[in-house]
């Protein structure tokens, strides 16, 4: 039987990331995300309701994450869900949380700060096999290119 582990999320980080480096010197962000939706009740009534995420985001791209993003930055995270189970003080816990395979930032960047010469988006038409170990940021892609035939909207 087939079967597919794909999210893809859009919202605001909840609190600044927190950024931790493993013995190999690999870095792992820890996001933690509220994805809202707004509906109207069979009443009428208008609500919202939010649900928060854990997210963890792994290498280059964890460390753009702690560098360039801060509590209430929207960001967009395609990733695959991942189930954890332990024992703490002989209770059982579990979660369900994100693995980052990409993280795009998608709202300005923070002011005073400016993307480093190094960190080029990439366009997938230009590689035959793009890296999503960078992630890509807002204003930086088609939209800063001035080519207008690109534009998402």
């Amino acid at each position: 039987m087939a079967s597919m582990n794909r999210v893809i999320l859009v919202g605001n980080l909840t609190r600044d990331p927190e950024v931790r480096f493993l013995p190999s010197g690999q870095a792992i962000a820890d996001l933690r995300l509220a994805v809202s939706r707004k509906f109207k009740t069979a009443g009428g009534e208008e609500r919202e309701e939010t649900c928060y995420v854990s997210v963890a985001v792994w290498g280059k791209q964890g460390e753009a994450c702690g560098k360039y993003l801060t509590k209430g930055a929207p960001v967009l995270i395609e990733g695959r869900l991942r189930y954890e189970e332990w024992e703490k003080d002989g209770q059982k816990h579990n979660r369900l949380s994100v693995v980052a395979e990409r993280a795009q930032f998608i709202g300005a960047p923070r002011r005073g700060e400016h993307a480093e010469p190094a960190e080029t988006p990439h366009r997938e038409e230009d590689q035959e096999a793009p890296s999503r170990a960078e992630p890509e940021r807002a204003g930086a892609g088609a939209a800063g290119s001035g080519d207008d035939d690109n534009l998402p909207f």
